[in-house]
């Protein structure tokens, strides 16, 4: 039990690191949360600081992600009576809720899908490539990374369903449950933007923005 707790204590610490705010105070001299949407995730900075500024974004919360579960990798060869599956599963969830709500910066962070699709790359790389470009397919059709992000979200545990190899740790069939858990966790982190979706006044993005 006590290394179930502490694996969700540094996954969540380590979620709490937002780089879009680190970043955007570094090199554009404001908080992130305090312009555009004030999201504080990739998609704001895009717009907000420049192209840049978000990839750089984007590979740190990625990065957040892979380490997470590469430390329950690591924690669940400690012992053999550790339940390894759970343990980066607890690791993937709490990751992206410190990333959602970071205790370093007032509870108030991005919506969890870059840190969610590093979580996704390292726990089953063909799931996680899979996501990604069906996500970025619909991003390049629709311009709304939202709808992207939700749909890949929601694609997720329908893979599990069908993909029982290339895990990391475990079988297909024991990540079921907490697929749609981290499913759950990105939708309604962009309830928001479902609404508007729905309603036809989500933002677009553009693909040739001025900034860099």
């Amino acid at each position: 039990m006590i290394m179930y707790v502490l694996m969700a204590i540094i996954a969540y610490l380590i979620g709490s690191v937002n780089f879009s705010v680190i970043l955007s105070k570094k090199m554009a001299g404001f908080d992130l949360r305090e312009k555009g949407s004030g999201n504080a995730g990739t998609t704001n900075m895009l717009r907000t600081v420049g192209k840049g500024a978000a990839a750089l974004t984007l590979i740190c919360d990625v990065l957040k992600g892979v380490v997470a579960i590469g430390i329950a990798i690591l924690m669940g060869k400690t012992g053999a009576d550790i339940d390894k599956a759970l343990l980066v599963q607890i690791a993937g969830i709490a990751v992206v809720l410190g990333h959602t709500f970071p205790i370093f910066f007032q509870f108030k962070g991005g919506k969890g899908v870059a840190t969610s699709l590093g979580v996704l790359l390292l726990s089953n790389w063909q799931i996680g490539l899979i996501c990604l470009v069906f996500g970025l397919l619909l991003i390049i059709l629709t311009r709304m990374v939202s709808l992207g992000s939700c749909a890949a979200a929601v694609l997720y545990p329908v893979l599990t369903l069908f993909i029982h190899e290339h895990y990391i740790v475990s079988e297909g069939n024991d990540y079921f449950i907490y697929s749609i858990l981290l499913a759950i966790i990105v939708l309604w982190n962009h309830r928001a933007n479902i609404k508007r979706i729905m309603s036809g006044t989500e933002n677009r993005i553009s693909f040739g923005g001025n900034k860099s």
